[in-house]
């Protein structure tokens, strides 16, 4: 009867994050559109540039060095992921700040990051880079 009732809420859940996904994948449908659209525009207004500014056979001859490379175009697998990333943030601008869980180095305690705000002391995060 247990794993009756576990797998139920399995399938609830699994049931559930695929609602979630086809709602998202609906909504936004339109932006990712006008989005791909723009870039569309955008390359081919680019590549239209670099085309009336080539050089004819004697000016290519003579200048030392050729056109700039063309700007690669976007990839819409890269939009569609930035769009649905963007729908799912959790954190919005004048909304409370997310806290979600951590897990302290030795592993074994696990505390929100607003737990270490102290008084009326900002809580500063650093994620910096190695690079």
């Amino acid at each position: 009867a247990a794993q009756a009732v576990a797998m139920l809420h399995s399938l609830g859940v699994h049931t559930l994050q695929l609602l979630t996904q086809a709602a998202a994948c609906i909504l936004l449908f339109p932006r990712f559109l006008l989005t791909a659209v723009m870039l569309w525009l955008l390359d081919f207004l680019c590549i239209r540039k670099k085309m009336l500014m080539m050089p004819t056979a004697e000016e290519g001859a003579s200048a030392s060095e050729g056109p700039a490379p063309a700007r690669p175009p976007g990839s819409l697998k890269a939009v569609w992921h930035g769009q649905k990333l963007d729908f799912f943030k959790s954190a919005h601008v004048g909304s409370l700040a997310p806290n979600p869980e951590v897990i302290q180095l030795d592993g074994q305690k696990r505390l929100r990051i607003l737990d270490f705000a102290r008084g009326k002391r900002p809580l500063i995060l650093n994620f910096g880079s190695c690079t």
